[in-house]
């Protein structure tokens, strides 16, 4: 299976804690890491993991955080041939990490904010090419739109993953096969202040023609093929010591599990064993599971 995925990639600096510090107020006792991240190549890598022959388009600077990416593509079997480096740095987030494992992240998108949609151009016959396209939300918005015009243009299902929350143009809606939000990033997509999945996928079904995956974290997930919705129950995870790559190893995933042709419940499920299995990881790639990590459920 072939996935071509148009996205971001980044740094994250990652701090630990017993708590967040409040406004003004510093506190010791944490621990510091240094990661690469980006949802974008988070997807990929977790794609390519669970055995897509993944192709990414994204932005890097012309400095040793962008150098360290290339070589993680490598290693990871990850085709980054058209990535383009830019003149900015490559983006960085820092990630604040809770003992609970709920996290807080502030990102700066330095080479992000210049990939373009001339880049999609060059991109386009990976897109043609491939069985899916995985698009996210950490790239300007007109790259987005081009990404997901270009798939339409060549018949090429598309995959959006609304991460981060921004609205979405009526006529770029309408491109989406597959959408992926959680519950905050549908509250942002409908205006509803609701976290009724029930309500927020009936806004979201008069806005998108797609079929829905909506996360609920500890809730599980819940599915509308347009026609029938159902719930699919949260896969336990054995501890809970960092969330913050929860949602890319799901849509990596959920991805792998469409494109060999598993229905949307079956997908989902499949999925939710991923994202449990990141939970019990500290950082993002070392939380994105293999074939042998996952049960087909």
């Amino acid at each position: 299976m072939r996935i071509a995925v148009v996205g971001s990639y980044g740094t994250g600096m990652t701090m630990r804690a017993e708590r967040i510090p409040g406004r003004g107020e510093t506190l010791g006792d944490a621990t510091f890491s240094l990661g690469p991240g980006g949802k974008g190549s988070n997807q990929a890598i977790g794609a390519a993991r669970l055995g897509a022959d993944v192709s990414l388009l994204t932005a890097i600077g012309d400095d040793v955080l962008g150098a360290q990416g290339r070589e993680l593509w490598r290693r990871e079997g990850v085709d980054a041939s058209a990535v383009a480096t830019v003149d900015a740095p490559t983006m960085t987030g820092v990630i604040l990490v809770e003992q609970d494992g709920e996290n807080r992240i502030i990102v700066a998108p330095g080479a992000l904010d210049l990939l373009s949609p001339a880049h999609v151009a060059g991109f386009a016959e990976v897109i043609a090419d491939a069985d899916l396209l995985m698009v996210c939300n950490e790239i300007p918005a007109d790259t987005v739109a081009a990404a997901l015009r270009t798939a339409a243009e060549h018949g090429t299902p598309t995959l959006f993953n609304p991460a981060p929350a921004r609205d979405l143009p009526q006529d770029v809606a309408a491109l989406v096969d597959v959408l992926t939000p959680n519950l905050t990033e549908a509250q942002v997509l409908t205006g509803l202040d609701t976290t009724d999945p029930g309500a927020l996928l009936d806004a979201l079904r008069q806005r998108f023609a797609a079929k829905i995956v909506l996360t609920c974290g500890t809730d599980g997930a819940h599915v509308d093929d347009g026609v029938e919705r159902a719930h699919v129950p949260p896969v336990l995870a054995t501890r809970v010591v960092d969330t913050t790559g929860a949602g890319d190893a799901f849509n990596a995933a959920f991805a792998v599990a469409w494109c060999r042709g598993w229905d949307l419940r079956r997908a989902a499920r499949y999925a939710a064993a991923a994202g449990a299995f990141a939970v019990a990881h500290h950082e993002v790639v070392p939380g994105l599971p293999r074939s042998e990590d996952l049960e087909e459920r």
